[in-house]
């Protein structure tokens, strides 16, 4: 079984060496002015055998960090994805530890393999099936089959000896937004909020002081699992997570906790997020997959506390996140709304959430 840790230690290095130098590494930057043209160049190098005349190229157009190009061999009808990082992501994302978390999971058999890499990217296989919808997450037979595919990742990976990697991250993230954003518009929007870099350190410390106390088990979590990150296969009535950048040893409520905001969308309607009558039913059938015998109500009470509590770090992480996309982006989004908006749900329900 391999090691999975977000902030990889010098022993596992020569490990993570190995499994990399299985990987071509290509010497070659897609340019994302010619998106297309570029990943074609990058599919020949890596298959050579496939005629140019016989692929398929599409932009896919539904991602915030990436740029995303979708390759189909029409003979074998392999599909393959070309996925070029996004200006200045690398601040965001640790690229080496998404190499490893691909490998490891692909021999676990939990996502396709990775084909290669170039400068600024990665080409690995395609998960076949419908991306859900924000409409799909609640309903009652999909939901459960998310449940059921977390609980098989929360059991994989066992035999890692790391710490969980949330506050790690939110402490480096907090660090790298700017005190001053370069495009004064973006300034001002930030300074428009009323929010400020020192009060949200001094909110942080106090929400990992709290969240600490409740030894959430840590397991190997995905923690983007937002809607376009889940495939419905409706042939096997499965249900697959993609795209694993973030993934790391975390808190298994913060993966809960985080899937049941992102019910909301990018719109951020949180009236969308899962009632305690959802929630219970969901956190049910998580835990009997993950066979942990009968689910009493003792038990299934204890877990929706320890998710509420995470679903306010699951705002605290992605507001964070924004504020730094807002600076280093180039994909039209409006990062400062979006994290103003998820600080302000981080607010609103504290007092509730951390009871």
């Amino acid at each position: 079984m391999l090691v999975i840790d977000r902030q990889i230690q010098e022993e596992d290095r020569q490990s993570l060496n190995s499994m990399e130098s299985m990987v071509p590494q290509l010497d070659l930057t897609i340019n994302p002015e010619f998106l297309l043209k570029d990943s074609q160049i990058v599919v020949n190098a890596l298959f050579p055998e496939w005629s140019e005349d016989d692929l398929v190229l599409s932009v896919c157009t539904n991602g915030i960090t990436n740029k995303l190009v979708k390759a189909t061999h029409k003979e074998s009808q392999q599909v393959i994805l070309i996925r070029t990082y996004g200006r200045g992501s690398s601040v965001l994302i640790n690229r080496p530890q998404e190499i490893l978390n691909i490998i490891a999971l692909s021999e676990a058999g939990l996502c396709p393999p990775l084909y290669g890499r170039f400068n600024n990217g990665i080409v690995y296989g395609y998960v076949a099936g419908e991306v859900f919808s924000v409409k799909d997450m609640s309903d009652k037979h999909k939901s459960g089959l998310v449940a059921k595919t977390m609980a098989k990742w929360h059991n994989s990976l066992k035999d890692m000896n790391s710490k969980p990697g949330l506050f790690t991250t939110m402490w480096k993230w907090i660090n790298s937004v700017p005190q001053t954003y370069s495009n004064s518009d973006k300034q001002k929007s930030f300074k428009a909020s009323g929010f400020t870099l020192n009060q949200l350190r001094e909110e942080l410390l106090e929400l990992q002081s709290h969240l600490e106390k409740l030894e959430s088990p840590v397991v190997f979590c995905h923690n983007d699992l937002l809607s376009g990150n889940l495939i419905y296969d409706p042939e096997r009535d499965t249900c697959a997570f993609i795209d694993y950048e973030y993934g790391c040893p975390n808190y298994r409520a913060f993966d809960i906790g985080n899937h049941f905001c992102e019910f909301g969308g990018f719109d951020c309607d949180w009236t969308k997020y899962p009632d305690e009558t959802f929630q219970k039913a969901w956190l049910k059938e998580y835990l009997s997959a993950k066979g942990e015998g009968v689910v009493s109500d003792a038990k299934l009470d204890a877990i929706y506390r320890e998710v509420l509590a995470f679903s306010l770090a699951a705002h605290f992480f992605w507001s964070l996140w924004a504020l730094i996309q807002a600076e280093i982006s180039d994909i039209d989004f409006d990062y400062i709304e979006y994290a103003v908006m998820r600080l302000q749900e981080y607010y609103r329900k504290k007092d509730e959430w951390l009871m």
